[in-house]
């Protein structure tokens, strides 16, 4: 490896802008662009989806194509280039593949991402770049340190390289049955046998990454130690106790261009922590639009999420009117789980002047919620990482969250002598309404919720400190 700069490529199923479903997208369309800041020959590589906007396909640069052969199957592959923000973009074109109107849905998917990462290795050499990092993200890309030691570690090319691999949610696990290494893997028995791909008698991807990557890594400190956990660990807790020497945990962060109050044109008037008017004006604007009425100095309790299990939706099932009677207004933005959906809509239906629900996912309108709001609300159930609590922090909203992975590791409690948020411990209704009537007591007093708000802007969220965790891991992995 060289002193001055590394060869790194990022091989992820997703990348914003081109394509996404959560955080991961959001963490590969940022980490390159600050490793590249600190020298390094960043590049990454995903699948070219039929989803990805026509805007960014109609940029795309035919580079070459050639035969990928998965077992008993030999594919056409196609690999198109751009650049965004600096980072060459690689594209593995294969329209069989990943022309599907589904991310990870297929019931095939097993195929088609063994062959998105024998066509990755194999683009390498044709495309003249040699990684001293490949960094594989979540299970889709888990099983490339496997496939890279078995049938490429012998050709010079390769010998050298090192594979990090990052655990962004370890509920999904990418599991099959074990007839996939004959016909799709095509890698000794043996590595069943030792148990090594294998879980509860299945192949599992996730598995695989975890014990052949040269490095594991998730995305903080607090949900490295959760995994390790019956509690967390969602049945692998054992196999990364094993290799709890490799594995580290590193926050993410968030792009301070793309989520910049002073800047954002998507919400209804500047401000920074210097000029606090326009946080003022962003608030009243979000009431008034999103129906609320009344006195306008009720404090604004904002939320923007999936609705799912883990965001912990299940826990304002009881407590709806409650957080009405601490004299919250409360607007939500997100989708999901149709009894989630409905119990929000019930209640914004019930208290019209005082709870809004958008059932939808809307760019503007999140935005806005981060840049009106007083307190957001993340009462997760569990939290790899979290990235609003960061975003709602660097627009000068209060954070109200669960003490969970990322959310504790990023958000310190408040009291009058410092603290960035209120936090709870318990996963129960009771828990949060006690936490959220600390937040009510807050917000009546508007002198001193400003003050905590200019505080929360101070907080550094940027990608400058995670880059500077991964540019140590990838060091130590030299020689």
């Amino acid at each position: 490896m060289s002193d001055e700069g590394l060869n790194i490529l990022h091989v992820t199923p997703e990348a914003s802008p081109f394509v996404k479903s959560g955080g991961l997208g959001d963490v590969v369309g940022s980490l390159p662009r600050a490793l590249r800041r600190q020298g390094h020959d960043v590049r990454c590589v995903l699948p070219e989806y039929d989803q990805i906007p026509l805007k960014y396909r109609s940029r795309l640069e035919h580079l070459l194509h050639f035969r990928t052969r998965v077992v008993w199957r030999e594919e056409y592959t196609g690999v198109n280039r751009t650049v965004q923000g600096g980072v060459p973009v690689y594209f593995i074109d294969n329209k069989e593949k990943f022309n599907r109107g589904t991310l990870y849905d297929s019931p095939d998917r097993h195929v088609q991402f063994t062959f998105f990462i024998r066509a990755v290795l194999e683009m390498l050499p044709k495309i003249d770049f040699q990684p001293d990092i490949i960094h594989c993200h979540d299970w889709q890309t888990a099983i490339l340190p496997l496939l890279l030691e078995e049938n490429y570690s012998s050709f010079d090319f390769y010998s050298d390289i090192k594979t990090v691999f990052t655990i962004h949610n370890l509920r999904y696990q990418g599991t099959f049955g074990p007839g996939i290494i004959d016909d799709t893997l095509g890698v000794d028995w043996d590595h069943w046998h030792s148990g090594r791909i294998r879980h509860d008698g299945m192949v599992n991807f996730m598995k695989a990454g975890i014990e052949y990557a040269d490095k594991i890594t998730t995305v903080s400190p607090g949900y490295a130690r959760e995994i390790q956990t019956s509690e967390y660990g969602e049945g692998l807790d054992y196999a990364l106790r094993m290799n709890s020497d490799d594995l580290e945990g590193i926050v993410n962060g968030i792009s301070y261009q793309e989520f910049d109050p002073a800047e954002d044109e998507e919400i209804y008037s500047t401000y920074d922590r210097h000029n606090f008017q326009g946080k003022r004006k962003n608030r009243r604007r979000l009431k008034s639009e999103m129906g609320l009425a009344g006195e306008n100095d009720r404090p604004l309790l904002g939320m923007v999420s999936r609705l799912v299990d883990q965001k912990g939706i299940e826990l304002l099932e009881g407590i709806g009117s409650e957080i009405v009677d601490l004299g919250f207004q409360f607007v939500v933005l997100g989708s999901g789980r149709g009894r989630y959906e409905n119990h929000l809509q019930l209640l914004a239906e019930k208290y019209p002047d005082m709870v809004a629900a958008a059932i939808k996912y809307d760019f503007t309108l999140a935005r806005r919620i981060y840049a009106g709001s007083d307190f957001f609300l993340m009462p997760s159930q569990f939290e790899p990482c979290g990235l609003g609590q960061m975003i709602s922090m660097r627009y000068g909203t209060v954070p109200v969250v669960r003490e969970t992975g990322g959310l504790k590791d990023t958000v310190k409690p408040y009291d009058e002598e410092g603290g960035t948020g209120i936090t709870f411990s318990e996963y129960s209704p009771k828990a949060l309404l006690t936490a959220l009537e600390k937040a009510a007591e807050l917000g009546h007093d508007r002198e001193e919720l400003e003050k905590l708000q200019k505080r929360v802007m101070k907080k550094d969220f940027s990608w400058n400190n995670s880059a500077a965790s991964y540019d140590e891991l990838y060091r130590s992995l030299e020689g």
